[in-house]
């Protein structure tokens, strides 16, 4: 029985806001969890950097691990590398994009936020968006250093001040026009991980991300697939210490019983 895996790729844990609704979608498949810890954060890289970097550390693990298909669970590798990496991969690769066209529909003020990284908020790839899906809306964007590391902090079991939310949100609300704003994009894999709190700080304002419709991408590119069972997911990172380490029960929760190292 063919046991290649579904790799899902992120520069930390926030591929794993992807991985969820996959899993729930695809509970046979056996995932692999591969975050570039050494390269961690890509939000504050050049777009130079991450083209660089990306294409190379998905070829290493499609070696590695042969995966039947790639997911890029970070928007901004996946709105920097996603071409190249398609270019140099035989395989199937899906990308992860700001979900600007489902936050349209469902705006009533017909203002939208988008919080992403600094990386990603200022792709062209975001401006196209907007214009093919919210051309009626106004787009405020904001991009927040700070919300990767408390989501990354969130999963150590490490405690985040409430008005740490508070203050990134304000990101959006204080800019010109962003008073209306009534739903907000999570335009960073991380940031589902701690909707939760973000909710928390705005209510009434209502958040969408990426991951159910990329869940819907996988199943329709893995529909002729079989599988035999999930098995002990795998879990791997690029720099291996104690960090990394102690996100194991974090990692166990979500199904990946076994760390190693690229």
């Amino acid at each position: 029985m063919d046991q290649r895996p579904i790799l899902f790729f992120d520069s930390g844990v926030g591929g794993l806001s992807i991985v969820g609704p996959a899993r729930a979608a695809l509970p046979d498949a056996p995932f692999v969890y591969a975050a570039d810890s050494a390269g961690f954060p890509y939000g504050t890289k050049s777009e130079a950097e991450i083209a660089a970097r990306v294409p190379v550390l998905l070829g290493r693990l499609a070696e590695r691990y042969r995966p039947r298909l790639i997911v890029i669970a970070c928007n901004t590798a996946s709105t920097i590398a996603l071409a190249v990496v398609r270019a140099a991969l035989d395989l199937p690769v899906v990308g992860t994009v700001p979900a600007i066209k489902p936050a349209a529909a469902l705006s009533v003020t017909r203002t939208i936020g988008v919080l992403g990284t600094e990386a990603t908020v200022r792709q062209a790839y975001v401006d196209d968006l907007a214009a093919r899906f919210a051309r009626d809306c106004t787009v405020v964007r904001y991009g927040s250093a700070a919300l990767v590391e408390m989501a990354e902090a969130k999963l150590h079991g490490r405690a985040v001040a409430p008005e740490r939310y508070v203050a990134v949100l304000d990101g959006l609300f204080s800019q010109t026009g962003g008073a209306a704003i009534d739903v907000i994009v999570n335009a960073c894999t991380h940031f589902p991980l701690v909707e939760a709190e973000l909710a928390a700080a705005a209510p009434g304002v209502r958040f969408v991300d990426g991951g159910p419709g990329i869940a819907r991408r996988i199943v329709h590119l893995m529909q002729d697939e079989t599988w035999s069972g999930a098995g002990e997911g795998i879990a791997v990172f690029t720099r291996l210490g104690d960090e990394e380490r102690r996100l194991g029960p974090a990692l166990t929760a979500r199904g990946f019983g076994r760390i190693e190292q690229l």
